[in-house]
């Protein structure tokens, strides 16, 4: 129906209703009464209707969606109301000299009723019988406070969602066998199993958007024990700012479930430290070098450095920063190998940048078993061409991505990352470059974790492969990742290895079965198989080796690691003297380094 045709079709049933009840009020009084001959009454009759459209009109009566229709569209018609019923009496009272008490009274209170009644009964028949006649899936809703609230009207009231909300659970005792909008709270968190069982529960929606992740791990552990799907509604702010609508829900992601809220940066310091600066980041393709670019650039740089091997990776980071950022900064996208010793040495010298992230690197673990030498040239060798270049050309603070194998390592890539982690701090001793490594585990979503590989497996329809029951790792987000490095960036005064609290490590078991589960299948229907422990892998990782110091927390959740001594003249004679593209020496080095038939680590400590 039109707009005019709806404002039309209201304002004669108004008219109606006005007309009528005035009549009906003298007639209920007196009913002997010939009401053609009292002149007051025509006179009330017109004023009535004149002054209750134009109230109408005031209090938007003819422009509110009644098929909505709640305590706020009643209250705007009893205004209404009143008000035409006041101007009559004024009327009257002019006329006559006299106003109708009982007559306006009666009129007030059937306008009311009737009036009233049209709209709200105009919502019920468009609830009861115009609603799309789907299947409705049941919901459970987690959380009976504000936002929880409004998700249940709103899923009550649409018709484009197929969920009903059949009860909610607060662990607020006070809340308790309380009805909002109907719906009846029934029990707390632990309670979620044997309520999903009862209701025969299709969809749990966590109606809680304050949530930390260590609280929605906890609720996640009872939705488990349930065969229904589990989201998470947006937040309020998203709501109200019209990103997305209340029943918008997003699915459980696996980092939700770490247990841990992401670190807060010290802006002020980061600021100091990028604002306005000109930023190199090597490896700017891969998933973590591609994140730092993103971090630094909401510091607006002088100039973003975005410096890859790979041309495509490049392109792509460089195409995001340039829509998002425009003309804020310059982006300079450098197609470069970190093993061309000349060509890094020529992009230190033509941009000096002021802080150095170098995130290039390769990082999986069994295909450096299987390739010890480009390990070796492009996690040692590279890393040594960047440091020294940075060194030569007077980089402020170069900072090294390294990894939690690099602790006791057993394996080619943790041995290569562990001798990085040598050539920088000896790089530190005579420099006024400020080095520092940052240390952490798997991160989700990474080109080499293991999430995309589950997920894989899992849209097959399974198996899952974990190579051990017990197998166990610290995991972490690129994005927390990202923050670590550039926060070390900031604290760096030259020779830490910073470590981040990362919680308690999570078994890749564990790990597996939440993401069978956050993707709508049972562990029975995609299976688990165990294939072994796989070249060069540790049962467990660590982030500090037993003979490094743990200190007080720098940062809230940041530690600095003082690694044990070694002997890096050694290091350095192996390093500088193997051939330049067959660092075959090397490689043979790492091997027994990570087969522990030799070590660089002597005892004395730093």
């Amino acid at each position: 129906m039109s707009y005019q045709k709806r404002v039309s079709l209201l304002m004669l049933l108004d008219s109606m209703i006005v007309i009528s009840t005035i009549y009906l009020g003298y007639f209920i009084l007196q009913p002997s009464l010939n009401i053609y001959t009292i002149p007051i009454l025509a006179v009330s009759s017109i004023a009535l209707l004149v002054s209750h459209h134009i109230f109408a009109f005031i209090y938007r009566l003819y422009h509110k969606a009644w098929e909505y229709a709640s305590v706020g569209e009643m209250v705007a018609i009893i205004k209404a109301i009143t008000y035409s019923i006041i101007a009559t009496s004024v009327i009257q009272f002019v006329v006559v000299g006299d106003v109708y008490f009982r007559v306006m009274g009666i009129t007030w209170m059937m306008h009311i009723i009737l009036i009233g009644g049209s709209r709200f009964a105009w919502r019920m028949y468009r609830d009861t019988y115009m609603k799309t006649k789907t299947e409705k899936k049941k919901a459970l809703i987690i959380g009976a406070g504000s936002a929880g609230t409004m998700l249940v009207r709103q899923l009550q009231k649409s018709n484009d969602t197929d969920l009903e909300p059949v009860a909610f659970v607060d662990d607020d005792r006070n809340k308790q066998k309380l009805q909002i909008f109907g719906v009846t709270v029934e029990g707390v968190t632990s309670d979620i199993p044997s309520l999903a069982e009862k209701h025969s529960i299709d969809n749990i929606i966590i109606a809680i958007p304050s949530l930390s992740k260590s609280e929605i791990q906890k609720v996640y552990q009872e939705c488990s024990k349930t065969n229904a799907k589990t989201q998470i509604m947006p937040m309020i702010e998203d709501i109200a700012t019209g990103k997305v609508s209340v029943n918008q829900f997003r699915d459980v992601q696996v980092e939700d479930l770490l247990g841990r809220d992401p670190i807060e940066l010290d802006m002020k310091s980061i600021s100091q430290k990028l604002t306005g600066k000109t930023i190199l980041v090597t490896g700017a393709g891969g998933s973590i070098g591609s994140e730092i670019c993103r971090q630094v650039s909401k510091f607006k740089p002088r100039k973003l450095l975005l410096l890859g091997h790979g041309e495509n990776s490049i392109y792509t980071i460089d195409m995001e920063l340039r829509n998002q950022y425009k003309n804020e900064f310059e982006i300079i996208p450098i197609i470069a190998d970190i093993q061309d010793r000349s060509r890094i040495f020529d992009v230190m010298e033509e941009h000096a940048p002021d802080v150095v992230y170098h995130a290039a690197a390769h990082k999986h673990v069994p295909l450096m078993e299987y390739n010890p030498k480009e390990a070796v040239k492009n996690n040692v060798i590279g890393t040594k061409n960047v440091a020294e270049a940075a060194d030569t050309f007077g980089v402020n603070t170069f900072v090294l991505v390294s990894s939690d194998k690099a602790v006791n390592p057993t394996n080619v890539m943790g041995s290569t990352k562990r001798i990085a982690e040598m050539v920088i701090q000896n790089l530190n001793k005579e420099s006024q470059t400020n080095f520092v490594a940052v240390r952490f585990g798997n991160v989700l979503g990474s080109r080499g974790s293991v999430i995309p590989l589950f997920k894989k497996q899992i849209q097959v329809g399974g198996p899952v492969t974990v190579t051990h029951p017990d197998m166990t790792r610290y995991f972490m987000t690129i994005p927390e990742a990202s923050r670590l490095v550039i926060q070390a960036g900031a604290l760096a005064r030259g020779g830490e290895i910073f470590v981040l609290d990362m919680g308690e490590p999570v078994k890749i078991v564990d790990l597996a079965k939440n993401l069978i589960q956050l993707s709508g299948y049972t562990i029975e229907e995609i299976g688990l198989k165990y294939s072994g422990i796989r070249p060069g892998e540790k049962m467990y990782e660590e982030l500090l080796g037993e003979n490094e110091v743990h200190g007080e927390a720098v940062f809230p959740k940041i530690f600095i690691g003082k690694t044990v001594g070694f002997d890096y003249e050694r290091v350095f004679n192996l390093v500088e003297n193997h051939p330049s593209f067959e660092p075959h020496y090397l490689a043979q080095y790492v091997l027994d380094l990570a087969n522990k038939k030799d070590s660089l680590l002597v005892k004395s400590a730093n």
